[in-house]
């Protein structure tokens, strides 16, 4: 009877806490911030011969080529010449499989060794290759480099990620093709395979990796992880998966024989926190990370992309000096001993010199007692009840010189959001189509030289040309409200041209087109002038007026003579239903926007009575007889 009550109760609680928050949520999310202000659609699009189920793609910055791993085979794109080519890799094959077992599927491509290092499934039986390029005959040869094992998963549906860093390789994957022992090493290069201790994690997830690099200390340089792994806390609200980021240092080279020998001796890791904060709701399952990096590494930022128990996601930014003081500051949780001179998780020149009661932290208690919070503690930068499954952050100098980050975030459905970070407020510049259809992006590669997203989805490569400016060229004003730091209005229109141009990223305000209306052209000034459609309709029927809807972040209404009626806005149209036509029901109808601090008139309607322009067409045709009749007499 006592555990049935506890049950009861403990269902009650859980039934209120999510009543309580989906009221909350509804609050949130029904702000029209949430909204992208233009919806897009591009058709052109590079298709192959089949659909891969994985996609891998490989681009270098400023690049016209792009390498996208599928099935047997890499693809090579030429996007400035136009030309494809495909590099098969002859798997060496299990003596016994069958046809679907012993495809090869690419999982890896990376840059390492002065080659293009590639790794795939091979019939699950892991292989790496080489592909060298033959500058004298502009050919590539593909070279066998041997066992992937730990470098590739067995089979496409496995988790893995790998990095490549001042000439060394460092990769997650299972050992076995059962998924068994999954986790972060150092594979191969230039210094010894270290691999980790077998209960420091539990069912992870790995997410990314990157290298915070320190030009003025490269021993204090850091490769750090991102993943999610199992909770501890079993507790009913606990949700089953935390995430996570930890840390080891590059010029690590393990413990000593007798001691953590080949094993991680710096790995330190921390809970990742992203929420709200008064609420006790967080987003716990990490779902992708971007790193933003900066000339000083305490000025790098790492863009967080969460999902939650109640499908919605969203996007947290942590500062990696932030992050990093959390690591050489936090006690370590369940470790109640003095902390050694040595700290640990500190890098040092000879890893094997480290005190033993140093590694005994490090082997028993790697886990801080302190959580990294974003820098925005009390909500995330981000929010939406949307699934989100990938991000990437571009850097952006506007025409004033000042510097505005991107983001641009893959929907579940394939569609790519392009958001603002405006200080603390995210403003949805556009949302865009690129996949005839419905289908989740599975890799996506951003160049920030060339202002160019690449996006793989099933059979299909996408390049979003981040600079599409001609959306927003009808004025001055229309450019302005964008508030895309990558268009600015010129003598030329809307271009992607920002230095000298007109632009207001901070709040979009337009007052700035009328002070220096001198630099507007002829063609946006004959824009401002919509010409009125002309409808002839009989009394007593039912007709309908529509009008584009250009900015989901505009209001719109109807105006007749002195009435105001504000519209029923479909997805793409503001309508204006008259039930049945009455002779009040004649006139002008225009339908004008608002936005900011901009009015203009979208469409311009005039119903017209059919009898009365017949009769004024009969009255006209009387008048002219007698205007003829005197012309005649008077030649």
């Amino acid at each position: 009877l006592l555990k049935r009550r506890l049950s009861v109760g403990i269902k009650r609680h859980l039934t209120s806490r999510w009543f309580i928050y989906g009221l909350w949520v509804q609050h949130v999310f029904s702000e029209d911030a949430s909204k992208p202000r233009l919806t897009l659609q591009q058709d052109d699009a590079l298709l192959y011969n089949r659909n891969y189920s994985h996609t891998v793609l490989f681009h270098e910055q400023g690049s016209n080529i792009l390498l996208v791993g599928g099935l047997n085979s890499v693809l090579k794109v030429d996007f400035e010449n136009g030309e494809n080519e495909s590099f098969t890799l002859n798997p060496k094959l299990q003596p016994f499989c069958d046809e679907k077992s012993c495809e090869k599927v690419v999982t890896v491509i990376e840059r390492f060794q002065n080659s293009t290092f590639v790794c795939g499934t091979n019939g699950e039986n892991p292989m790496c290759w080489t592909l060298f390029s033959e500058k004298s005959n502009n050919s590539t040869e593909v070279i066998e480099y041997g066992d992937g094992t730990g470098i590739s998963p067995h089979t496409c549906t496995q988790n893995s990620l790998c990095l490549t860093a001042d000439g060394d390789l460092y990769a997650a994957a299972p050992l076995y093709s059962d998924g068994a022992l999954l986790q972060f090493r150092r594979r191969a290069g230039n210094r010894i395979s270290l691999w980790m201790h077998d209960q420091w994690l539990s069912e992870p997830t790995f997410i990314s990796s990157f290298l915070a690099e320190r030009k003025d200390d490269p021993t204090n340089e850091k490769i750090y992880v991102l993943f999610r792994e199992k909770n501890s806390d079993t507790s009913p609200e606990a949700d089953p998966w935390i995430s996570r980021v930890a840390r080891v240092c590059k010029v690590d080279e393990g413990g000593p024989k007798q001691y953590l020998q080949n094993i991680w001796t710096s790995f330190l890791k921390a809970r990742l926190i992203c929420g709200i904060a008064g609420e006790s709701l967080y987003f716990n399952r990490l779902q992708d990370i971007f790193l933003v990096h900066a000339e000083n590494w305490t000025d790098s930022r790492v863009y967080a992309l969460f999902s939650s128990s109640w499908n919605s996601t969203a996007v947290c930014i942590y500062s990696l000096k932030e992050l990093d003081a959390i690591f050489e500051n936090s006690v370590f949780k369940d470790y109640d001993g003095k902390i050694p001179t040595t700290r640990p998780g500190t890098c040092v020149k000879n890893s094997k010199s480290i005190p033993t009661a140093t590694l005994n932290i490090i082997k028993d208690y790697p886990e801080m007692q302190d959580w990294i919070h974003p820098i925005h503690k009390d909500t995330p930068f981000f929010m939406s009840k949307t699934n989100y499954t990938k991000i990437a952050v571009d850097k952006v100098q506007a025409s004033n010189g000042l510097v505005y980050n991107v983001l641009l975030l893959a929907k579940d459905n394939g569609m790519i959001l392009k958001v603002l970070e405006n200080d603390t407020k995210a403003f949805i510049i556009s949302e865009t189509r690129l996949y005839n259809g419905s289908s989740p992006v599975q890799a996506m590669k951003l160049d920030s030289e060339t202002s160019k997203l690449f996006v793989g989805y099933p059979g299909q490569i996408s390049v979003l040309d981040l600079q599409r400016c001609q959306h927003y060229n009808t004025s001055c004003e229309d450019c302005v409200l964008s508030r895309d730091p990558y268009c600015a209005w010129t003598e030329h229109g809307c271009t992607a041209q920002t230095k000298g141009g007109i632009q207001n990223i901070a709040d979009g305000n337009t007052y700035l087109c009328d002070q220096k209306q001198e630099r507007r052209s002829k063609q946006d000034l004959q824009l401002s002038y919509v010409p009125s459609v002309r409808h002839s309709v009989p009394t007593e029927v039912p007709f309908y007026l529509s009008c584009p809807v250009d900015s989901h972040h505009a209001t719109y209404r109807w105006k007749h003579g002195n009435k105001s009626t504000t519209c029923q806005p479909t997805q793409s149209e503001c309508l204006l239903l008259i039930p049945s036509m009455t002779s009040d029901d004649y006139g002008s109808y225009k339908c004008i926007s608002r936005e900011h601090d901009y009015t203009r008139i979208v469409k311009e309607y005039y119903l017209l009575d059919p009898k009365r322009v017949a009769d004024g067409a009969f009255n006209l045709k009387c008048a002219m007889v007698p205007l003829v009749t005197v012309a005649f007499y008077l030649c």
